[in-house]
């Protein structure tokens, strides 16, 4: 990503992306919190409305990479960034945390750990990437066609 003349996100194929972060404290509130802020850019960016299944998909996947990078990877003391970027054809959402490991999809054994079967699930991609410390869990919405606006 670039940043153009006007000083905004541009995309490697010069589309504009808008990007939205907001830290949070490891605190048990924080989760709705990340929630709402979720919805809050949604809205601000035009991506919900009366149809809006895709948005409610959106802000149920925040809030479980939220959950995990409270539950099992901010160490205490710190907090997570939870990142919303959107090029106009991808959505994608980005919880950074600086604890150790690699989340995964639970075994069927497990007696937790569904949250990431919920992101595989409803989104279009998810991944972990390296940052230090620590780790970044995304995943994007990708709409029909490459555009985003189905989310309305």
């Amino acid at each position: 990503m670039t940043v153009n003349a006007n000083g905004k996100n541009q995309s490697p194929d010069g589309r504009e992306e808008r990007r939205r972060q907001e830290f949070f404290l490891r605190r048990r509130r924080s989760v709705p919190a990340a929630r709402r802020f979720a919805g809050r850019v949604l809205d601000d960016w035009g991506l919900t409305g009366r149809a809006a299944a895709r948005s409610g998909d959106v802000v149920l996947c925040v809030s479980e990479l939220a959950t995990n990078a409270l539950v099992h990877g901010v160490p205490p003391g710190r907090g997570y960034l939870v990142r919303l970027g959107y090029d106009g054809q991808v959505l994608r959402v980005e919880v950074h945390d600086s604890g150790p490991g690699v989340p995964r999809i639970a075994d069927a054994i497990d007696e937790g750990g569904r949250g990431l079967l919920l992101v595989a699930a409803l989104s279009d991609k998810w991944g972990v990437g390296e940052r230090y410390p620590g780790k970044v869990v995304w995943c994007e919405f990708e709409g029909p066609g490459g555009d985003v606006r189905w989310l309305v």
